[in-house]
């Protein structure tokens, strides 16, 4: 008999460290290959669980629906300039996808995430070092008491470095906030409803974690900025 849990199908196995496939030519693929995932406790920042809900009341749809359009479509419903290019297989339990994504002042931040969770009404993201926030992130759909299906984004997290957390002080947490309230909107409207969502962000641990503050060494954002600057370098090495 075997002793592996009913859902150990839908967990990623033994990843320490992250490996990236196949990426789009265009695609900016920087800060994820050999990069641990980190959750909260590896985080410096304070800690924050961020839950927006709607209800799709008027469609008819089932959850399971739902997040098979979610998995397929996932770049779909993200606000503009932000990109996720997904893995070959899909979001399926120990895939890795890259993240583009658009900070304030036209900066740009390249990471990854790792599909730590997936089966047919949820899915689950765990972010890596170096990455804005560590954490994990869980996009799920349920049937509400009265038949209609609800669809959830449900955070915990904790911004990785002190760079990071002066950025979240100074707007960036209402500006993540706001960008998965979008998604769901975004999400809502594409099955035909006018959304009304529901956000609660609570802190659910106002303490920094100094000792963790080294981890700005693998800051992404800064990573990445270094990188777009040495562009003129690397195109005249090329000629």
């Amino acid at each position: 008999m075997s002793t592996e849990p009913r859902d150990a199908a839908y967990w990623a196995k033994n990843v320490t460290t992250l490996k990236l496939g196949q990426v789009p030519a265009e695609a900016v693929n920087l800060n994820v290959t050999g990069r641990r995932v980190v959750g909260p406790v590896q985080g410096f920042g304070k800690m924050w669980q961020k839950t927006m809900r709607v209800e799709l009341r008027g469609a008819e749809v089932a959850p399971a629906e739902v997040i098979s359009t979610w998995k397929a479509e996932f770049q779909r419903f993200w606000p503009e300039r932000n990109w996720f290019y997904a893995p070959l297989a899909g979001i399926a339990p120990g895939e890795v996808a890259l993240l583009n994504l658009g900070l304030p002042g036209r900066m740009k931040l390249s990471t990854g995430v790792l599909v730590l969770y997936a089966d047919d009404e949820s899915f689950t993201l765990m972010t890596p070092e170096g990455h804005m926030l560590a954490g994990w992130i869980t996009f799920s759909a349920w049937a509400g008491a009265d038949g209609v299906t609800v669809v959830q984004i449900q955070a915990l997290e904790r911004t990785n470095d002190p760079l990071y957390e002066l950025g979240y002080v100074l707007g960036g947490n209402r500006l993540n906030s706001r960008f998965w309230v979008q998604t769901a909107e975004n999400l809502a409207r594409h099955f035909g409803v006018e959304p009304a969502v529901e956000s609660q962000v609570v802190c659910v641990d106002k303490r920094r974690q100094w000792h963790k503050a080294g981890n700005v060494w693998k800051n992404a954002a800064v990573r990445t900025f270094f990188w777009t600057l040495a562009t003129p370098v690397r195109w005249l090495r090329g000629r």
